[in-house]
């Protein structure tokens, strides 16, 4: 398992915490530039590496009439404005072959979404912008299966490969996190811990999902002991009214006292000093 860089940092072993934050969707320019400040100064004041994420689309929604996003065009020129302005690694998913290369103009992470993880020509359009993939697992999948997907990564000439754990299926409307998944799937590539996604209820409130933010910061430390490489924990200023996920989402003024004990723990864990 090697690190993978990204800007001008690398996530793997024997490197710093990286954290991967912002809103879940894109609801506004102001939100973006506001939260983009807000978590840069942030992670810069603990000396933990951060990217910013935000989706332009959120194509796997339960209900049609939910919130989406402003769509590919409009999100892209917003995160664009995020990249240039604070001059950070700019994440966000993709959901169609054809959306690979034009997001890979502006975003230096390309995120498979877990129901899509399995796509062959998604991941390999992905891979084929020479951009570091995150590779989320699906809910439905083993550990070990994610190894089969990395090769499809790595089939298209690309090393730049990030796993990200989000839960598992456990009977209906909810997640559980089995952290034997992160020291399986470090034999294939770093190890990003999704705290948000973990703790969600997905269909649990009939037309939207549902989700226990208390237990983000439980979930976040078993995974750095457990040996995660980064984390991503999505944020929001007021999550009672963000337009998606809202009971997953913690709070972006109350995320520091998470990201302290964060910090500390990895640093134990994996001997690392900032």
């Amino acid at each position: 398992m090697n690190a993978i860089k990204v800007k001008n940092f690398h996530i793997g072993k024997g490197h710093p915490l990286c954290v991967i934050s912002g809103p879940c969707v894109i609801e506004s320019e102001e939100l973006a530039l506001s939260t983009a400040e807000f978590l840069k100064n942030l992670c810069e004041s603990l000396n933990i590496h951060f990217i910013y994420k935000s989706s332009y689309d959120k194509a796997n929604r339960l209900s049609h009439d939910s919130f989406r996003g402003p769509g590919l065009e409009k999100g892209l020129k917003i995160l664009e404005k995020v990249k240039k302005r604070f001059n950070v690694p700019i994440f966000t998913d993709i959901h169609s072959p054809e959306q690979a290369g034009i997001a890979a103009e502006v975003c230096d992470v390309l995120q498979i979404p877990a129901f899509l993880c399995r796509q062959t020509d998604l991941v390999m359009a992905a891979a084929l912008t020479g951009k570091t993939v995150n590779l989320k697992k699906g809910q439905f999948m083993a550990p070990w299966d994610m190894a089969n997907i990395v090769e499809k990564v790595r089939a298209c000439d690309n090393q730049n490969i990030l796993l990200t754990e989000r839960g598992t299926s456990f009977g209906y409307n909810n997640l559980v996190s089995d952290m034997r998944s992160i020291q399986i799937m470090k034999e294939y590539a770093p190890v990003c811990f999704d705290a948000s996604h973990s703790v969600q209820l997905p269909g649990g409130r009939g037309k939207s999902t549902g989700g226990q933010r208390e237990f983000i910061p439980t979930l976040i430390n078993a995974a750095i002991a457990s040996g995660c490489h980064c984390l991503y924990i999505e944020a929001h200023p007021n999550p009672a009214e963000a337009k998606s996920d809202k009971e997953s989402q913690w709070p972006l003024h109350e995320l520091k006292n998470i990201l302290i004990t964060a910090k500390a723990l990895y640093e134990v864990i994996n001997g690392v000093q900032v």
